[in-house]
């Protein structure tokens, strides 16, 4: 158990120095992006989730090193390997995205087909368990189903409604954190104890990436962690039996699929910018649940800001972790 702190600190440091880099780099080559809820339009560096990759796949390859040569106990190592390349495979895409996506016009339908290869390391694997226990149904096994219907749906699900809910300084790490944390506790409780390092060791990569994506934002996330972190958060819940709490954690990616569905999947997150550096609601109608926070807290206070969406949206999934720790 000790050891296995070595691969978060390994994962935490490595990018709290290559952020700063990449930072540097993605400037100095123009993968820059404005930020949208700034005033001055700030240019921010974009495709982050490069360096956040980078330092847990360290981090990680650290943890599958020392089980091998020094602690020498049973892990799930296929498994592991299989989580690491869906992440990365998902990275790998979404990179592609955050560089040629803007300029050929992908749409929202592209996307979804653009996401599909992510599923197959899992899907060739027969990774997870088939039997599920479903409410007022009861334990059902979907046998041949699972590899090849149901476990392509949940990747490509996730890392897609993960980039959906996106586009404030800090919400996409943060939540990151937050649900990577719930489901550690999940998988270690069940048994999966290589499956809580794997998550936690990406966690502690996201902490230091939020160091520098929270508001003002140095660097945004890009399509590279969101697809990444959306698909390995499936992996891991797959791979470690923790499809329960998989579903009340991505209850505000549920709610914001259908939401997004209402505008035809073309209306933004974003709010209307004030003068002041509020924010508005941009639409008649709520089409995120960006828009329900500000038409929300807008009730609640005379003035909303980005971090109170951020904030907001923090807590919504704060609670849900906490029901799945305590009743998952």
């Amino acid at each position: 158990m000790a050891l296995s702190i070595i691969s978060f600190v390994v994962s935490f440091f490595a990018a709290l120095v290559l952020i700063p880099f990449w930072i540097r780099k993605a400037k100095a080559i123009g993968l820059v992006g404005k930020d949208i809820h700034k005033r001055d339009k700030k240019k921010v560096a974009e495709a982050g989730g490069v360096a956040v990759i980078f330092s847990a796949i360290l981090g990680m390859l650290i943890y599958i090193f020392i089980n091998t040569f020094i602690i020498k106990i049973e892990i799930g190592l296929i498994e592991m390997l299989v989580a690491i390349l869906t992440f990365l495979l998902a990275g790998f895409i979404g990179f592609i995205d955050d560089i040629f996506g803007w300029k050929v016009g992908l749409k929202q339908f592209h996307k979804v087909l653009f996401t599909i290869p992510i599923a197959i390391p899992l899907a060739v694997v027969n990774a997870g368990v088939s039997k599920m226990t479903l409410p007022f149904i009861g334990l059902i096994d979907f046998g041949i189903l699972f590899p090849i219907v149901i476990v392509p749906v949940v990747v490509i699900f996730t890392a897609n409604s993960f980039n959906m809910l996106a586009g404030y300084n800090g919400l996409e790490a943060g939540n990151g954190i937050i649900i990577l944390s719930a489901l550690a506790f999940v998988t270690w409780r069940t048994g999966n104890f290589w499956a809580a390092v794997l998550a936690l060791t990406l966690a502690s990569a996201l902490l230091a990436f939020l160091i520098f994506n929270k508001y003002p934002a140095k660097v945004f996330p890009g399509d590279t962690l969101t697809y990444s972190v959306g698909a390995f958060i499936a992996a891991i819940a797959i791979i470690g039996n923790a499809e329960r709490a998989l579903f009340i954690l991505f209850l505000p990616y549920i709610a914001e699929f259908f939401l997004k569905a209402r505008g035809k999947f073309r209306k933004e997150s974003f709010g209307k910018l004030q003068k002041d550096g509020s924010l508005r609601m941009p639409y008649s109608k709520i089409y995120s649940l960006t828009h329900g926070k500000i038409w929300l807290l807008g009730r609640i206070k005379r003035k909303v800001y980005e971090r109170d969406v951020v904030y907001s949206l923090w807590v919504t999934e704060i609670i849900l972790a906490l029901i799945v720790v305590f009743f998952v």
